[in-house]
């Protein structure tokens, strides 16, 4: 059977990050692999991130969306049947960060697919810095993603306080108890910094398993309250897409924006990638692009966000 991974975590938290890091290594073990961007977003930015891994041992395929959750669910299933003909070791799945946890076990254990794949790992990435003023819609959907994770790996701990490092840790396990949830983290939560990350990190991380919790499902659990805006075709200097992602950031009457992405092509042709949450505003060169940026966030206002990239 097919050992299927699911890489989950919240808006911005650094889930592509970690997969460039963890897939190297099962690369690097010789094992063949298909990694699934499952995104609602109808653009799948994270995609072309992960273009340098590709080659004949790795293969990357993408569910999007521009489609109701129905519909999502019956593309996911239809892109996880052609994959189990694919001869893969190991599939990964990396999720939008609003997920429901729940859509990936329901569909490993349908048929067809309960007799080709078998879950191995749920790995949650959380940010070290994690916001202590989320919504009750983003705290759920936090507590939801971590509650069956194996391991809970905590994103940029190298940038974070030991204070801010145990906000965090004592966040998630009030954000379980909102839900109901049992479960409390402690030897579960991994910090350090992944440049430092050993071969024998990566292979407890790759035997982590999940843990299989009960908490009490909300209505919101579809993120219903969450939005990504594309704004396509944007003109501005690296110095002044780095302003605009700051302004958009930091400004309330843009809603909670919570992540900033995408491509900016330059004038002699090169290429731009995009990574901004509060934290840290990354701009780097890339092979391949799409004119296209992608604001994520909480009640976002369009017209204002739209100003900004005007």
């Amino acid at each position: 059977m097919i050992k299927i991974d699911l890489i989950t975590g919240f808006l911005g938290s650094g889930k592509t990050t970690f997969i460039k890091k963890y897939a190297s290594y099962l690369l690097k073990k010789g094992m063949n692999i298909g990694i699934l961007e499952n995104d609602f977003g109808a653009v799948n930015v994270d995609m072309m991130l992960l273009q340098d891994l590709m080659g004949d041992n790795c293969e990357l395929e993408m569910v999007s969306g521009g489609c109701d959750a129905d519909c999502h669910r019956r593309r996911f299933k239809t892109k996880l049947i052609a994959m189990g003909m694919c001869g893969y070791d190991r599939v990964i799945v990396e999720p939008s960060g609003i997920f429901d946890v729940d859509e990936f076990f329901d569909a490993l254990h349908e048929e067809p697919l309960d007799k080709w794949y078998e879950i191995g790992n749920v790995i949650a990435i959380v940010d070290a810095k994690l916001a202590e003023d989320l919504s009750a819609e983003a705290d759920y959907l936090l507590a939801s993603e971590v509650a069956d994770a194996g391991y809970v790996l905590l994103s940029r701990s190298q940038e974070a306080t030991v204070e801010e490092i145990s906000s965090t840790k004592e966040h998630l396990n009030r954000a379980l108890g909102q839900i109901q949830c049992r479960r409390r983290l402690d030897s579960e939560i991994l910090t350090g910094n992944w440049d430092d990350l050993t071969d024998t990190d990566l292979e407890k991380i790759l035997d982590c398993g999940y843990v299989a919790e009960d908490y009490v499902k909300e209505s919101y659990a579809k993120g219903g309250g969450f939005d990504s805006l594309f704004f396509m075709n944007v003109h501005k200097s690296e110095e002044e897409l780095h302003e605009t992602a700051e302004r958009i950031l930091n400004d309330p009457s843009c809603g909670d924006v919570f992540r900033v992405k995408g491509f900016l092509r330059k004038e002699d042709g090169q290429w731009l990638e995009l990574n901004a949450t509060r934290h840290e505003i990354c701009i780097r060169p890339a092979k391949l692009g799409q004119e296209i940026m992608i604001v994520i966030g909480e009640k976002l206002n369009k017209e204002v966000i739209d100003g900004y990239w005007k």
